[in-house]
């Protein structure tokens, strides 16, 4: 009995070497908290329920800034996204944006909602992975394995939009090719209370 349990002691420790050796080790740096942390891509942040969930928790702060109800301020520098509610709160999610080279800034509006989006490359996307060696499709159907996620706000008539993914660990990073992205709960979340015509503004 002792051999067989130091057997399933020893099957056990090579299994968590292999998946210690081949996890994806990455360090983040917050501005807004000054602080790196460590993650461990392979964790993939999720949840007893099976939903990934994001490594900054949104929060429902007291919010007296400048921006009138119904408004979605997008700090790219602090890595957020702020929902002005009408009660002097907002709620507050982490996000993922664009790399160097890719932030933008400006006011416009939700100008379309989408659930379950499908994704079609802009062409100077395609042209740009495609000198990389990488081909990408012409168009995704959308699912749990598309791009977008679960939920998609188009932002006036411009390329980028907000949008779920299925890569939590990328949230509070600059990751993007301009597009905003929150994970999938977040996303819904944001969906679920906001309408077409909501005023959106992008800080950089």
């Amino acid at each position: 009995m002792r051999r067989i349990m130091l057997a399933a002691l020893a099957a056990a420790a090579l299994v968590a070497g292999v998946a210690s050796a081949s996890a994806k080790i990455i360090q983040t740096y917050d501005p807004q908290t000054g602080k790196i942390s460590t993650i461990d891509t392979d964790m993939q942040y999720v949840a007893p329920g099976g939903h990934a969930y994001s490594p900054i928790p949104r929060q429902t702060i007291s919010y007296d800034g400048p921006y009138g109800p119904n408004t979605i301020v997008i700090n790219t520098t602090e890595r957020r996204l702020y929902y002005v509610m009408d009660n002097g709160q907002a709620i507050k999610y982490g996000i993922g944006v664009g790399r160097e080279g890719f932030t933008w800034a400006g006011t416009d509006h939700v100008s379309r909602k989408a659930e379950w989006p499908g994704w079609t490359p802009p062409a100077v996307m395609i042209a740009r992975e495609a000198a990389k060696g990488r081909k990408l499709p012409a168009y995704m159907k959308g699912g749990p394995g598309n791009p977008l996620g679960a939920r998609a706000l188009y932002i006036g008539a411009r390329i980028y939009r907000i949008h779920g993914t299925a890569e939590p660990w990328t949230i509070g990073q600059a990751v993007s090719s301009g597009c905003i992205r929150l994970v999938n709960d977040d996303v819904i979340d944001l969906y679920d209370r906001v309408a077409v015509g909501t005023k959106v503004v992008v800080l950089n």
